[in-house]
């Protein structure tokens, strides 16, 4: 799909706030009401819009702990590598989860209560998926930025 210059302002203004009106995204676009609905829909159909969430504050919630993990499998193979991502998407504890090329082969982004309880799931899930080799831990002393928008030209 290609996009012009007031999909692209839709696109940053639902990124501000997905909860955003029509009538006051079509006021910040400068559209009327009708064909901002109209592009935002064909935006959903598209792709580009995959869906609409709500950010939560894991301190306030119990699990305030965020750790990067870098994985290393036994081998490389694509059995290994499904069995692998099949393993994580059933985690809730993996909030992200990217395949890697370079030095490990899976970079992991997980949230937990505290380093006890990260410990308790490393020890007691991650490290027992049968293709994992090795696991280790990057523990963020401070967030310094944190970003749901992507960047649009």
């Amino acid at each position: 799909m290609k996009l012009d210059a007031i999909d692209r302002r839709i696109l940053r203004a639902l990124q501000r706030d997905g909860r955003m009106q029509n009538i006051e995204l079509a006021r910040e676009v400068g559209l009327s009401p009708s064909p901002c609905l109209r592009r935002v829909r064909l935006l959903e159909e598209a792709g580009v819009i995959e869906r609409y969430v709500a950010v939560l504050d894991g301190s306030k919630l119990g699990v305030g702990l965020t750790v990067f993990a870098r994985v290393w499998f036994k081998t490389q193979d694509a059995d290994v590598t499904n069995q692998f991502a099949e393993a994580v998407r059933r985690m809730p504890e993996v909030m992200e989860c990217y395949l890697t090329t370079g030095e490990c082969d899976a970079l992991l982004r997980i949230v937990t209560a505290d380093l006890n309880s990260y410990w308790r799931f490393q020890a007691d899930h991650l490290t027992r998926i049968p293709s994992v080799q090795s696991v280790k831990t990057d523990v963020p002393m401070e967030t310094v930025k944190r970003s749901f928008e992507i960047p649009l030209p």
